[in-house]
């Protein structure tokens, strides 16, 4: 299987969330078990020599891989969520959106300073939620932190709203 195969089993809506988006699913991927598999090796190949300790999955659809990347990869899975979604104490930061503003949370407890974390989510677009993760991240000073999506959205540049240092890969440009 190829990246061309995957692009080819991807989905795309017209008008989601909002009038004049076009989203890009990847549950297509996810439900197609050959994709499923070829995307978690890929992944894996990306990552396998990076120390990594801790993955954070970003909500919801980064929770995915990113719990199948933790378990290949022998480290912690940790869930990046929206308020009010985890049980013990957190740490938050905010972000806006292209159509209002957000925040994102961590429990307090799931990073430390001699974790090597890797976060994961779906798709780069303008790139706020990814990059409130990324400063959240930061907060628990771990010894360092990679960022991977599985596709990127070049028109958008949204990997121009990350730190020129930021660790940024993608398994698809589109």
């Amino acid at each position: 299987m190829s990246k061309e195969t995957l692009i080819s089993n991807l989905r795309t809506i017209k008008d989601f969330p909002v009038k004049g988006i076009l989203f890009w699913d990847v549950t297509t991927l996810f439900k197609n078990a050959a994709c499923l598999k070829e995307l978690e090796d890929i992944l894996y190949d990306m990552y396998k020599d990076k120390g990594i300790t801790k993955v954070v999955g970003i909500e919801s659809r980064g929770f995915v891989m990113g719990a199948s990347l933790a378990v290949r990869l022998g480290a912690g899975f940790v869930m990046a969520r929206k308020p009010g979604k985890l049980p013990a104490e957190t740490l938050e930061e905010s972000y806006d959106k292209e159509y209002g503003k957000d925040t994102i949370q961590i429990h307090k407890d799931a990073i430390t300073e001699d974790d090597v974390v890797l976060l994961h989510d779906d798709l780069l677009a303008t790139g706020g939620t990814m990059n409130a993760a990324y400063r959240l991240t930061r907060k628990f000073n771990p010894k360092d932190v990679f960022i991977n999506f599985v596709i990127e959205l070049k028109d958008l540049h949204g990997r121009d709203n990350f730190p020129a240092d930021a660790k940024l890969e993608t398994v698809l440009q589109l």
